[in-house]
């Protein structure tokens, strides 16, 4: 047996397979295998995405355990080393098939669903965005939108080929849709150039898809809207995406965009208005409607009611999609001027004028203390 020198070095970078799974040279079958699924959990490709070094350190530990899982390879490992595989003694293995059989017993519901599902294509999620008022995502309501999303040609029923016609088998990579290369221990794939990774190719095209097998067709649909959806924002309908050929269909994102309201400002579950007051009313005291969401209200104003006062009117806000509770709406009072008055009112405040007393000294000093707290 010999080694060339190129090889020798190469090998000599190659950390010992026992070093590798953290055993020693005296470990046992079961001692080996516990090691390796450690090691290989916690660098799977499917829980480090694009961690290459996570990625080496998998390959790494596959590698080491296959060739020390067989009593053969051990034993040729233990007496030459690496030494034992160069020249077609043991290389050229593609080991991701070789790990995935290791997982299957114990990770299988995890990592093997996984794989089937990746394997599984799908069609892509569409996102549609919905304009609603306040009051509408306050009570919930059902609307009908119209999309558009790619579906499958019925012309040729997803192939893509002239009727009466099939897609024929690409020769290149023998229908894989892959090409594989071989370099040492590993088998590294990449898409097939003459197909374009489909397997296939099509020499008549249909004429209703030209080729694509898909078609973009609009549909009606009804979207129920909960109570208390917000702004930003997604409703979920599953199978509403993109139809594909031979594939899942994707998911409807429905996104939720709220109107600005002439009255009613939104914060959660919280709602906000201003009040006009009159004058006479802040200061002798009354009752005035306010508004809500189900329409007027009667508040009680108390005498002497300064700008400013905000009154909580409990359970008028938006209702909370996760505990059902619904919040307060928040009515800010403010004394509204009147652009225009009476010549009996503008007597009267005449002569309410002569008779008011002015700020006390008091009063003046504690407006403009705040002013000064708030340039400050």
């Amino acid at each position: 047996m010999f080694v060339y020198l190129s090889d020798w070095n190469r090998l000599m970078s190659k950390r010992d397979y026992y070093e590798v799974l953290g055993v020693s040279r005296g470990a046992t079958a079961d001692e080996m295998k516990k090691s390796y699924r450690q090691l290989a959990l916690q660098n799977h490709p499917d829980k480090n995405p694009g961690d290459k070094a996570a990625e080496e350190r998998f390959k790494e530990a596959a590698e080491a355990y296959q060739i020390l899982s067989n009593p053969e390879t051990r034993q040729r490992y233990d007496q030459y080393g690496h030494a034992a595989f160069q020249n077609g003694m043991g290389g050229g293995q593609d080991f991701s098939g070789f790990a995935e059989d290791i997982f299957g017993d114990i990770f299988g519901a995890f990592f093997g669903t996984q794989r089937r599902q990746q394997r599984r294509r799908a069609g892509r999620d569409i996102k549609y965005e919905l304009e609603l008022s306040l009051e509408e995502c306050a009570f919930g309501i059902e609307k009908e939108i119209e999309l558009k999303r790619p579906v499958v040609c019925e012309g040729c029923s997803g192939s893509g080929a002239k009727a009466g016609t099939q897609p024929e088998t690409c020769k290149q990579c023998s229908g894989t849709g892959q090409l594989r290369m071989q370099q040492g221990f590993f088998t590294i794939s990449r898409p097939c150039g003459a197909c374009r990774g489909q397997g296939k190719f099509i020499r008549d095209q249909c004429g209703d898809c030209s080729g694509a097998g898909q078609q973009v067709k609009a549909k009606r649909l009804k979207v129920k809207v909960p109570a208390g959806v917000d702004s930003g924002q997604s409703l979920k309908i599953r199978g509403e995406g993109e139809l594909i050929p031979d594939g899942d269909a994707g998911d409807l994102y429905v996104e939720i965009h709220i109107q600005e309201h002439a009255v009613f400002r939104r914060q959660d579950t919280e709602i906000f208005c201003d009040l006009p007051v009159n004058y006479s009313t802040a200061v002798l005291g009354g009752e005035i409607d306010a508004p809500t969401l189900e329409g007027l209200t009667p508040v009680k104003i108390p005498p002497y009611t300064q700008p400013g006062t905000t009154f909580r009117l409990r359970g008028k806000g938006i209702v909370d999609m996760r505990s059902g509770r619904r919040g307060d709406l928040h009515v800010r009072t403010y004394v509204a001027v009147p652009e225009k008055i009476s010549d009996r009112e503008r007597e009267l405040l005449t002569e309410l004028a002569v008779i008011e007393q002015p700020p006390t000294a008091s009063e003046g000093r504690n407006f403009f203390d705040r002013v000064k707290e708030f340039f400050e």
